[in-house]
């Protein structure tokens, strides 16, 4: 179940935060709302590879956050997008990429591979990983 704690804007700006309770669906809802966002900035084109890319982010979170808490802020930038998941477990070793005989971690090696730069970051509780498309 989702429990969305931000309201929808009514006008499409140039950013958008929203606080989730992630389940395993709920990688299908945040991508239609990128969706809408690329096509009103007029970047529908970085569409399919910034939805994986959140897809993975998000399935991280599922995955690895007890009680599946983060908030997604999706950002229109002058270079094209930039999309962060944010959640509150610290720890940036989370956060790599696996290397290539490694069972699991492929989500990582995917967003690098879909995407122009992403990264991590910690933040003073938790970390944010993100990742940016070039228009």
């Amino acid at each position: 179940m989702n429990d969305v704690t931000d309201l929808f804007p009514t006008e499409l700006g140039a950013s958008y935060r929203m606080g989730f309770t992630v389940g395993e669906h709920s990688a299908g809802h945040m991508r239609r709302i990128l969706r809408m966002f690329l096509t009103r900035w007029g970047l529908a084109h970085l569409s399919d590879a910034s939805a994986l890319a959140l897809t993975e982010l998000v399935a991280n979170v599922v995955r690895h956050v007890p009680g599946r808490r983060c908030s997604v802020l999706i950002l229109r930038e002058p270079y094209g997008l930039r999309v962060e998941v944010a959640d509150e477990v610290a720890g940036t070793l989370a956060a790599k990429a696996a290397g290539p005989l490694a069972e699991g971690g492929r989500g990582l090696a995917l967003v690098e591979a879909v995407t122009d730069r992403w990264g991590c970051a910690e933040a003073a509780v938790g970390k944010t990983v993100w990742f940016e498309c070039d228009a």
